[in-house]
């Protein structure tokens, strides 16, 4: 707890500097009245506050305290804080000068690069019907070719996921600080008991909370593209490094997940080009059918929760039937919400 706090406490004051350098260089989101409804211009870089407090208090811990990070080797640290700085870097750019979607995909790419260059491995996941699946009897020298690539995408996809999840206040925040938590619970357990990674997971969770508290309905600073590329990369990477536990990530992220499937097919099916932003995604759709900007953020936050809490208790099947029963839910969603466009357009 003494860690959350701090690493919370780091960030709010962090988002508060950054906010006024935001004001000053101007720096804003203004409101369109269509995808962004919000009543006034609010700042960027959010998410420049929660990648500093996040690596100040990361390098902290590694430097100054005994903690055993064998999890998190000095090569995997280094690997993933130059992903993630690219990510930032682009990031804040992209909010600033708008650029191409053509950067921010090729940023993205060398992200996961860098994780896989650190060291970072992923030699089996867990086999639902029993067992494990192997991922290293592809090799190329030392390389793990299979597992490099289940990596690669799957930063990619988390990176990406999360990034287009930030549509609403404190949507995307609340939904990492949950899944950081996740994993920090399961790596604390007996079972899977990693110290650095329930350390720099809670760490997470905690730049998560302090940014939380200025980017909540009605959000004083938004995180731009860099936070919401830096915490799905994050999320993502913690998830690798944790043993694999992207079972946890997944059910955590589901709904966005599922919802950025259901999207793109839509995209695809009116030939509308993957980037291009609109207002088909579900906490749009939530928005639309009446419900308030909080209490779509909340229940957002509820089925994370709910089926985040389903990976410390389940095992590798009860989790595959979990996710089977919230694919079959939001495919039965996505169908009434079709139907219900051609009832009263």
């Amino acid at each position: 707890m003494p860690l959350f706090l701090f690493s919370a406490t780091i960030c709010l004051v962090l988002t508060l500097l950054v906010r006024v350098v935001a004001l000053k260089l101007k720096v804003i989101d203004t409101p369109d009245n269509d995808r962004k409804r919000h009543a006034e211009a609010v700042p960027l870089w959010g998410g420049l506050a929660i990648f500093l407090a996040f690596w100040i208090v990361v390098y902290w811990l590694v430097s100054f305290t005994n903690i055993n990070h064998k999890h998190l080797s000095d090569a995997s640290l280094i690997g993933i804080f130059l992903g993630s700085l690219i990510l930032v870097i682009v990031g804040m750019a992209d909010d600033k000068y708008k650029l191409s979607p053509l950067i921010r995909l090729s940023a993205t790419v060398v992200a996961a690069f860098c994780v896989i260059a650190g060291g970072s491995e992923l030699t089996s996941i867990t086999n639902p019907f029993g067992g494990y699946i192997p991922l290293d009897m592809w090799r190329v020298g030392d390389l793990l070719v299979l597992a490099n690539i289940v990596i690669f995408f799957w930063i990619f996809g988390m990176t990406y996921t999360v990034k287009i999840l930030d549509g609403l206040d404190g949507l995307v925040n609340g939904v990492v600080l949950i899944g950081a938590l996740m994993i920090h619970f399961l790596t604390a357990s007996g079972k899977f008991y990693q110290a650095d990674i329930t350390a720099v997971s809670l760490i997470l969770a905690g730049v998560c909370a302090g940014s939380l508290i200025l980017n909540f309905h009605p959000a004083k600073i938004f995180l731009g593209e860099a936070g919401g590329l830096f915490l799905g990369f994050m999320l993502g990477a913690l998830a690798i490094v944790a043993g694999g536990k992207i079972a946890t990530a997944l059910l955590v992220m589901a709904v966005p997940i599922l919802d950025l499937v259901r999207v793109i097919y839509l995209r695809l099916k009116t030939g509308q080009p993957i980037f291009t932003g609109d207002r088909r995604h579900l906490h749009f759709k939530l928005l639309d059918l009446g419900l308030s900007h909080r209490q779509t953020v909340l229940i957002y936050y509820f089925i994370a929760f709910a089926f985040g809490m389903t990976t410390l208790f389940l095992h590798s099947w009860g989790k595959l039937v979990a996710l089977c029963i919230l694919t079959v839910a939001m495919i039965i969603f996505g169908v009434w919400l079709a139907r219900a466009k051609e009832k009263y357009v």
